[in-house]
């Protein structure tokens, strides 16, 4: 089923939207590791990422967990919410062109 124009630039706009309300965010994610694997004692959390095309892992003190959670979660949510505005835009450009407002 084909959209129209006009739905697709409405489509948009709320993601635009969606994107202003997000907070702090950060790359990567949250995993529990053990200082003594064998037996599961002394566990810890420690947050992994890449950026600029490194990677690094930090260790998260128990008090800052939750916040690093909510970072990590509204960095998977900007980039679903990119990605689904990279995908309308081009619906919508392919739209422009067939109706002739565009030539390429």
């Amino acid at each position: 089923m084909s959209k129209s124009l006009v739905q697709l630039e409405a489509q948009i706009e709320r993601i635009k939207r969606a994107l202003m309300t997000l907070g702090s965010m950060r790359p990567g994610s949250l995993s529990r590791q053990y200082r003594d694997p064998e037996t599961k004692k002394r566990p810890f959390h420690q947050a992994s990422y890449t950026h600029k095309g490194r990677g690094r892992s930090e260790y998260v003190r128990p008090e800052n967990l939750a916040q690093i959670r909510r970072e990590t979660a509204n960095f998977k949510r900007f980039r679903k919410l990119t990605e689904q505005w990279v995908d309308l835009s081009l619906e919508a450009s392919r739209l422009r062109v067939k109706k002739g407002d565009i030539k390429t």
